[in-house]
């Protein structure tokens, strides 16, 4: 783990336009910069980005983040990640927390993987481009296949001269380690030796989302019954096949601003298609779809098209995928490419227009396609019929998320009127199959089943008021936003001689209870943050949040901090005076702030207390009431004389 030591380096030395300015074109515009939007299309730019603040908000999209944010959503960075990345950036040496020695050991270990394997992409693009085996047998393999160069140095695209120890003897000879190197599979040692592992191939790298090298896929040249076809990196502390998608590295822009993902089997599928402009497509290599596959697409987007050849065991390599994707909550479509066909070649008869035509017009849903083949394979058969009926059922029960009930409604419209059954027993046979999914889940987990026939109820009477008072409820957040507001940006301000107005305000807090009223989860964890970091002498600002490994955190402090309309210097000229900013004002704003958060949380007491006093039933509970009522108007009076206010009914 990173050490907070390093981390904070790291912050202080951020420039958030020096970060995002790597990724998009920015104009100065005021005090903020503007550019074009790099998560959604846009030909106007609504991209701005506040230097002073270190935030960036699009208000065509509503993105919104910091320097780190904006890494790990751009370039689908961990936090980790995106730490490191602006640690080489700025020249931070980073500095470990103490771990466990088998933690250490590991990460050591990955990281000579990832160098071992930087050195060999390294070797196998010179052995390419600039020996002369590797241009006759190599490159001109590529060529033939119709690949341009340009797009082979893209995807660093190399070769592994026929030698038994080519790369071995090199590796060796720069002073990698035997066992590293034996363990990110680039050779094999028998009888005391080592022997390169993929002789005479064609290497593709294997990237994750940030670029480094995890492994690589070897492909044969020559025609060899007993030799396979393919020979990918064996699974070590980095190499993990059901986690990697060939060609996410270079899909994630694209897919960002399509909105959608191509999923195609093999490596030369992906690089026939960016080079033909289809860049938001990323492959399986060969393996059926995973769990951990699915969630990296789910990082991109949520819609999902699936091309696979047009033979049954096309169909069925995708059909074993469906009920993953749907689980995680992907709109998935299918596009069946022709027989005789795969992408890289169906690309190249059609061009990247016909193609791009061709799956607009043949994509299907994928739960109608899992119907339609099922329902050619039963042939009118009424028991794999009844059985049909169930799998979909199960297939739909796996919709289960809030978000996806009306979805879910769709489908069993759309499915009964195709099966020709009733859709009101499709529906009961649907969520029969949730309860048992959720029973299941709750046992798994140690959880008493919720009675899921029970009605969900609001525990309010139903009164002329009942509105009035929802409508309290709802906006108490914004009094507790503008507390926690004031006590972020002014609490190192000084409120009195040698008392800041941190100090004040938790004052407040202790004397009248105030940070147990905060409703917010996040806004009260934002209080006892800053408490907890003002007491330990570290001085927290905006950015002391901004840049928290919580994103939930990260998420309120950018809903606090707004992008403030500037005054005008013209408008400026033609005052007399200076215009009171803000910061001269920040004692009466801390003032008002916390009076109207006071008179907001008495205003919900006397609401409630009315509530309860309609329900009341005997002459005790009605005196307390009374009682109740009298003293709650005495502390509003006492707050709102203080601004001058009148109350009103």
């Amino acid at each position: 783990m990173i050490s907070p030591d390093t981390i904070q380096q790291i912050q202080s030395r951020i420039d958030v336009i020096d970060v995002i300015g790597n990724f998009v074109k920015l104009k100065k515009r005021g005090a903020n910069y503007l550019g074009l939007c790099p998560f959604h299309n846009e030909k106007t730019p609504s991209f701005t980005v506040s230097q002073t603040k270190e935030i960036y908000k699009c208000f065509g999209c509503g993105k919104s983040g910091n320097a780190i944010s904006f890494l790990m959503e751009h370039e689908k960075y961990s936090y980790v990640e995106a730490l490191r990345w602006l640690a080489n950036r700025y020249n931070v040496e980073i500095e470990e927390k103490e771990v466990s020695p088998e933690v250490r050991a590991k990460q050591q270990t990955a990281e000579s993987l990832y160098i071992v394997n930087d050195f060999a992409k390294d070797f196998f693009v010179h052995q390419l481009f600039e020996t002369e085996e590797g241009k006759t047998i190599g490159l001109s393999y590529l060529k033939e296949r119709g690949f341009r160069e340009d797009i082979i140095r893209k995807f660093q695209l190399g070769y592994n001269p026929q030698g038994k120890d080519t790369f071995s003897k090199e590796a060796i000879h720069k002073q990698y380690n035997e066992e590293v190197i034996i363990k990110a599979g680039l050779a094999v040692k028998r009888d005391n030796q080592l022997y390169d592992n993929y002789r005479e191939r064609i290497i593709f790298p294997i990237h994750n989302q940030s670029g480094k090298v995890l492994g690589f896929g070897a492909r044969i040249i020559k025609s060899n019954d007993k030799a396979p076809k393919y020979i990918n990196t064996p699974e070590n502390e980095i190499y993990v096949k059901s986690r990697i998608l060939y060609g996410s590295f270079y899909a994630r822009h694209a897919i960002d601003k399509e909105n959608e993902c191509l999923l195609v089997e093999g490596y030369t599928d992906v690089i026939s298609l960016h080079q033909a402009g289809i860049e938001n497509v990323v492959a399986t290599g060969g393996t059926s779809l995973t769990p951990d596959q699915l969630r990296l697409i789910k990082k991109y987007t949520s819609n999902l098209t699936i091309l696979y050849d047009g033979d049954n065991a096309g169909i069925k390599a995708a059909l074993r995928g469906l009920d993953l994707a749907i689980e995680e909550g992907l709109q998935v479509k299918l596009a069946l490419i022709p027989d005789g066909h795969d992408p890289d070649s169906f690309v190249y008869e059609t061009g990247a227009q016909g193609f791009r035509d061709f799956i607009k017009e043949n994509k299907k849903d994928f739960v109608l396609f899992q119907l339609e083949v099922s329902l050619n394979e039963a042939q009118g058969d009424a028991a794999k019929i009844t059985e049909l009926v169930n799998r979909v059922a199960e297939t739909l029960s796996r919709l289960d998320r809030t978000e996806d009930f009306i979805r879910r409604q769709d489908y069993v419209k759309q499915v009964s009127q195709i099966l020709k059954i009733e859709e009101q027993g499709l529906n009961a046979l649907v969520n029969q199959h949730l309860r048992e999914r959720i029973n299941k889940k709750s046992k798994e987990d140690g959880f008493k089943t919720p009675n899921l026939k029970a009605p969900i109820s609001i525990p309010l009477a139903e009164s002329e008021g009942k509105e009035e008072i929802l409508a309290i409820l709802r906006k108490d957040e914004m009094q507790e936003k503008a507390l926690v507001r004031v006590l972020i940006e002014f609490g190192l301000k000084p409120w009195q001689e040698n008392e800041k107005v941190a100090d004040f305000l938790f004052k407040e807090f202790e004397v009248n209870k105030l940070d147990e009223t905060i409703d917010s989860p996040q806004l009260g964890k934002m209080i006892q943050l800053y408490k907890k970091w003002y007491f330990d002498g570290l001085n927290p600002t905006d950015k002391s949040f901004l840049y928290y490994s919580d994103p939930e955190i990260n998420k309120s402090i950018l809903d606090i901090m707004e992008f403030t309309p500037e005054i005008s210097p013209n408008w400026s000229r033609v005052q007399d005076e200076k215009i009171p900013s803000r910061e001269d004002l920040y004692l009466e704003e801390i003032r008002s702030t916390l009076t109207f958060f006071k008179l907001k949380k008495v205003k919900r007491l006397i609401a409630q207390n009315e509530e309860e006093f309609a329900q009341a039933k005997t002459t005790e509970e009605i005196k307390i009431c009374l009682e109740t009522q009298q003293e709650l108007k005495k502390i509003e009076k006492a707050i709102t004389s203080e601004i001058g206010t009148v109350i009103m009914k």
